[in-house]
């Protein structure tokens, strides 16, 4: 707009019509910059953390498991939002969890964004480094800091190349449901979430006009096809799934999971009530999301001026949990503690276009994925699990040691409140923030 005002009053003054005042063109100029900071960009770029040589990796407390190969890369990958002087980055990290304390890092070598607009969540695959740095039962910490410092510059290293890249962008937004064997709960094989909530950016402007600059894929999963017993080290099914659709229509393709709990898993249960645990099953379930995905956002309206807010809260949550507390204190991931033993994270809630983004510091169960998705102020909600911290399983009160099936969640829990006092906080963030819309 600034451009054709400017070509306009340039003709203006060259041909014999009345010139346009000084003051006109000042003030025209100063509305046309107001309205080019407001227009909406995206940004998006990835880096490979795939260890060289190959470390240990880990499904959780314990002992990391040697590796001898590799199948896929692992990979930190961003996209960037941005308008006017609002700024986000959503990061997506293959493993099994990434601490505030590493994401924390990360936010002071990112220049442009405000460390509290900066969301980093992992893809919980099981077959990753150890990122918590919990004692194993001989009292060892076998974390490879050096490997773990090394990923927190790539991380900044990719957010800061989609600031880079940052240019005019339209959004599609759509959120559907999946089919096909993809994943079911392992307790209770229909209670689980199939929806798939898809937000793809698209350059408006210059030589990349109309292609894809990022596609990010949020869906309830656990990444643990083949897990991390194998002595292999893997995206598992996240690898192909950022495969196929970056194959299919270019761009950075980015995973967020979702509320998956402790029984969300992929369903690669066989005919015969057998798994198939290798890479060509993880190629099947990854591949079939992406497609899955692609084809819930392919018709999905253009939203050409999206909105885009972000709030942040601090919360406190008690650990009740001895082995928590233990393992918190003996960790070199020093969790921000105070009042006596309580922890401290910060939850986000983003409007992007009409998608509203809630984020979880850890694995909440499905039910509670489901309440807070119904509670939302949209018809497209995504919640991203396991993001800006990495907490254990989030498991409502009533729930919590009522069942023996519940036993070992119940275990590995902060504990019986972290749930209740979660969900009150969130719904309130949901309540003080305007309803998402796009246009």
């Amino acid at each position: 707009m600034l451009n054709i005002f400017l070509n306009l009053v340039l003709s203006n003054n060259k041909c014999k019509m009345r010139k346009v005042p000084i003051y006109a063109t000042i003030l025209f100029c100063f509305i046309a910059i107001s309205i080019n900071a407001q227009i909406f960009k995206a940004g998006a770029a990835f880096r490979v953390i795939t260890p060289n040589p190959l470390i240990p990796v880990s499904g959780g407390i314990g002992t990391p498991s040697p590796v001898t190969q590799k199948q896929g890369d692992l990979f930190a990958r961003a996209l960037v939002l941005e308008k006017g002087s609002t700024r986000i980055a959503i990061v997506g990290i293959d493993n099994l969890g990434w601490p505030a304390t590493l994401a924390d890092k990360s936010r002071k070598l990112i220049k442009g964004i405000a460390p509290e607009n900066i969301l980093i969540g992992a893809t919980h695959t099981h077959s990753a480094p150890d990122a918590y740095g919990f004692p194993n039962e001989k009292g060892e910490v076998l974390a490879d800091q050096a490997y773990l410092n090394w990923c927190v510059q790539q991380i900044a290293d990719a957010v800061n190349e989609a600031i880079e890249k940052l240019e005019p962008a339209a959004l599609k937004i759509a959120v559907g449901e999946t089919k096909g064997k993809i994943a079911y709960n392992y307790y209770a094989p229909q209670l689980y979430d199939p929806r798939c909530g898809v937000i793809q950016a698209i350059a408006t402007t210059g030589e990349n006009e109309g292609k894809v600059i990022s596609t990010l894929v949020n869906y309830a999963i656990h990444p643990e096809v083949i897990g991390s017993d194998r002595g292999i080290l893997t995206p598992d099914l996240c690898g192909p799934l950022y495969e196929r659709i970056e194959s299919k229509v270019g761009g950075v393709a980015i995973f967020m999971n979702g509320a998956q709990g402790g029984m969300v898993t992929a369903d690669n249960r066989r005919p015969d009530n057998k798994e198939a645990n290798d890479y060509e099953e993880c190629t099947r379930i990854g591949e079939l999301l992406a497609d899955q995905a692609l084809s819930i956002v392919e018709n999905a309206a253009v939203q050409k001026d999206p909105n885009l807010i972000c709030v942040a809260k601090t919360i406190e949550l008690p650990v009740e949990s001895k082995m928590l507390r233990m393992l918190l204190d003996n960790s070199p991931m020093k969790a921000k503690i105070s009042n006596g033993y309580n922890i401290t994270t910060t939850i986000n809630l983003l409007n992007i276009g009409t998608a509203q983004v809630l984020t979880i510091p850890g694995e909440a169960l499905p039910n509670i994925g489901f309440y807070l998705k119904r509670n939302m102020h949209t018809n497209t909600p995504f919640l991203f699990g396991l993001t800006n911290d990495a907490f254990g399983y989030i498991i409502t009160k009533e729930d919590f040691n009522s069942f023996e099936r519940y036993e070992y969640i119940s275990r590995t829990s902060l504990g019986e409140m972290t749930a209740e006092i979660f969900i009150q906080e969130a719904l309130l963030l949901i309540q003080e923030t305007p309803e998402a819309f796009g246009l």
